[in-house]
């Protein structure tokens, strides 16, 4: 893992229930004006990609693209995952600090 403080705060999300992952609640949470960033998957379908950008991009949520399926999920203890939600505000905030020009 490339930055292992942002993996880092992904994990203490999750802990924290903080953070709703897989397709269907990572847009109930971009929906309900409850996510503060959204990560998905690069290697995550090209569909998949373009409605979370198009969808965080309207709502004025910004999103980072890290790692593979695999990775994201083994990060919030769950199996394959190409898309979750910070619903933190402070866990969002230092995510995106340590994630910076991922973009």
């Amino acid at each position: 893992m490339e930055n292992d403080k942002a993996w880092t705060y992904l994990r203490f999300a999750a802990r924290a229930g903080k953070a709703p992952s897989g397709e269907f609640q990572t847009e109930n949470a971009i929906k309900g004006r409850k996510a503060r960033v959204v990560v998905l998957a690069e290697d995550a379908s090209e569909n998949t990609k373009k409605h979370f950008r198009d969808m965080c991009r309207n709502a004025g949520v910004p999103f980072v693209m890290m790692g593979d399926r695999e990775t994201l999920g083994h990060a919030i203890g769950k199996e394959f995952r190409s898309s979750l939600a910070i619903t933190d505000d402070n866990l969002a905030k230092a995510f995106m600090e340590e994630s910076e020009g991922r973009q």
